[in-house]
């Protein structure tokens, strides 16, 4: 069914009404027949399992990629890193192309770092909003996407715009957002295909990496062709024993520290950020908790010997980020990396170094660098390979050699 009406109702059951009011959307209503409470996955509540499309609404903002058909702010259901049933936002773009033969192609972004605070959901951005700066340089290489007849989604992960903590760098609740927006998307018009793909940057990138091996199987009734990674969260378990030891070098890194710190807390509440931090370093929490990254950046430096407490216990903190290094990914669909040369945030040692080992666990994957390019400047500068890449996997083509 095509959504034309700018606001859906759905048939939801009154656990996803709570979901909903929780998150003060719009367009949520069920009828009086309405069941009870059912629990996550139950039989006979089909429209609460992954994906389900819970409300859509016509999106103008910023938010909006000008050369789509139509742009949809939506809600929808996933699961969270433990496996809870939860209410996550995002935005779905239409082409203007007609749709081939069994549908659009699907382009699944996973965005980049922007915080921990619902403020910080992408598919809020306004001009003047507090991640416009780095949604505004993203929305200029999907608009391309769309523009060439791919369906562009974009979630806003567990815990941003919707009820709940956001588990900063959590590999497993990003894929699960990444893979179930797509089968939402599917809802929103019934010409959009089930071939898709798993692209993000940074934060994303690494949202990417972990969805090229858990999406093929989260949901098999749709094509995962393939993965496009570009310059991928990795090593953030060095950061916090790093910075409490005190070199300055990690003084670019202490912004982060706070968004790590509640990103681990929303996972496991044993890592209680408070007790880990300074007094000195109370007033970067408080920024995070309620501000996007720009927020902690303006927060008066504090000296990286003084962020952490004298002996903070960091091992479950540690703990919990190892697991979510690339490292423990095993890509199970093609794989595009793509990294700038003069990137300061993530580098090409690190991306390169991941490459091989998934070269050594016999993953399908390539590797592309581009000279001069930094952190984000490697979204655009990529944006042809990446291309090259999808229409190859679309037409059953293989990886090209050189990066093994």
């Amino acid at each position: 069914m095509k959504l034309d009406r700018k606001k859906r109702l759905i048939r939801v059951s009154s656990g996803a009404l709570a979901l909903c009011a929780a998150a003060s959307v719009a367009a949520c209503s069920a009828p009086a027949s309405a069941e009870g409470s059912l629990s996550f996955g139950d039989p006979q509540a089909p429209q609460l399992s992954p994906g389900t499309l819970i409300t859509a609404h016509n999106l103008t903002e910023s938010a909006a990629l000008p050369s789509a058909a139509k742009n949809e702010r939506i809600t929808y259901m996933s699961q969270s890193a433990s496996g809870e049933p939860i209410l996550v936002s995002g935005v779905v773009a239409i082409p203007k192309t007609p749709a081939p033969a069994g549908g659009w192609p699907v382009i699944s972004w996973a965005h980049g770092t922007t915080g921990v605070a619902d403020a910080c959901a992408p598919s809020a951005d306004t001009p003047a909003g507090p991640v416009h700066d780095y949604l505004s340089v993203v929305d200029q290489t999907l608009d391309q996407w769309v523009s060439s007849g791919y369906v562009v989604v974009q979630t806003d992960y567990e815990g941003l715009g919707t009820p709940g903590g956001h588990p900063y760098m959590n590999g497993t609740s990003a894929a699960n957002t990444v893979t179930d927006i797509v089968r939402a998307a599917r809802q929103v018009d019934d010409q959009v295909g089930k071939d898709w793909f798993a692209m993000g940057h940074s934060q994303g990138g690494q949202a990417a990496a972990f969805t090229s091996e858990i999406g093929k199987d989260r949901a098999p009734e749709l094509n995962l062709k393939g993965a496009v990674s570009i310059a991928p969260g990795n090593g953030t378990a060095q950061i916090p024993a790093m910075v409490a030891s005190g070199n300055e070098a990690m003084a670019g890194g202490v912004p982060f520290v706070p968004v790590i710190l509640l990103g681990v807390q929303a996972v496991d509440p044993s890592v209680v950020p408070e007790d880990l931090l300074s007094d000195q370093a109370q007033p970067l929490l408080e920024a995070a908790r309620t501000g996007c990254l720009a927020a902690v950046r303006a927060v008066p430096a504090v000296p990286v010997a003084q962020i952490f407490r004298e002996g903070a216990d960091l091992t479950a903190l540690t703990a919990n980020l190892n697991e979510q290094e690339l490292s423990t990914v095993t890509p199970k669909v093609p794989t595009l990396f793509a990294q700038g040369t003069t990137d300061v945030l993530v580098s090409v040692a690190s991306t390169s170094g991941a490459v091989k080992d998934y070269c050594a666990k016999g993953s399908d994957v390539e590797f592309k660098t581009y000279e001069g390019a930094d952190h984000r400047g490697a979204i655009a500068a990529s944006y042809n390979d990446a291309m090259d890449f999808t229409s190859r996997m679309l037409a059953g083509g293989e990886v090209n050699p050189g990066a093994c």
